[in-house]
């Protein structure tokens, strides 16, 4: 066999044996971001005190199992902080974090009514929550208007009332039919960043209040998030930086 036909028959062997090392690199990549992440949400939980349950990961996506559903949630909201962490999901029951019952009002006296007359009548109960979309789109309308979910300027940290506010709308649409889904958008105003600056700091202050609603007993499937950036100025003032949420 010439010289020149060995070498036309080398070249596809050597792209082989090049494919060939560059798929074990990649996967050797892949398992060792993988062992560095199941090391790092481990040393997390054992942190804050929660030793108990199992963390994998497939890629950058981590699955948490074993924890006891009091637990579930905590555990949850400490593996989505770990750096390098995409997305994390909990296999099996969970508690939703209800708020502290504040303290009730010290009862007073009612004044008599004058002998004859009949006094008004009282109802201790309340109104269901809605199960209809309109009606659940309406509640949450009228939750973000008398507490809006605040962030501290220039970033997507929430303020000590936003993360307040989003916690309670949390609780209330984890109520809500399980069937529901929910898409939550972030705003912001026009400022001197530019078109991409104002969309990242948009979807990243929509993932914050998404990240909330899913640990506070919504699961991560009934949650999406997007960022609108200056696109859809309110008022052209504060209402510009919002975050809306939508019953899809």
């Amino acid at each position: 066999m010439s010289g020149g036909r060995r070498w036309i028959l080398m070249v596809p062997l050597a792209v082989l044996v090049t494919a060939l090392l560059a798929g074990v690199a990649t996967w050797a990549q892949a398992g060792r971001i993988q062992r560095e992440l199941v090391s790092s949400a481990q040393s997390a939980l054992e942190a804050a005190g929660l030793p108990q349950g199992n963390v994998s990961f497939e890629g950058r996506d981590a699955t948490l199992s074993g924890f006891p559903p009091g637990q579930a949630l905590r555990a949850l909201e400490i593996v989505q902080g770990v750096d390098g962490v995409r997305a994390a999901k909990v296999d099996g029951d969970v508690t939703p974090v209800a708020p502290s019952p504040s303290p009730s009002p010290s009862p007073t006296s009612s004044p008599t009514p004058p002998p004859g007359t009949t006094p008004p009548p009282t109802s201790s109960t309340t109104a269901p929550p809605p199960t209809d979309k309109a009606g659940v789109q309406a509640e949450l309308d009228r939750m973000l208007a008398e507490a809006p979910i605040t962030f501290v300027p220039n970033t997507a940290r929430l303020t000590p009332e936003g993360e307040q506010a989003a916690r309670g709308i949390a609780i209330a649409l984890a109520k809500s039919p399980a069937t529901f889904r929910y898409r939550v958008s972030g705003h912001v105003a026009r400022g001197p960043g530019g078109e991409s600056a104002a969309l990242k700091l948009s979807r990243d202050r929509a993932r914050a209040v998404a990240r909330i609603l899913t640990t506070n007993g919504l699961a991560t499937k009934r949650v999406t998030y997007r960022g609108l950036g200056d696109s859809r100025p309110a008022t052209g003032g504060e209402e510009d930086r919002r975050v809306e949420i939508t019953v899809v």
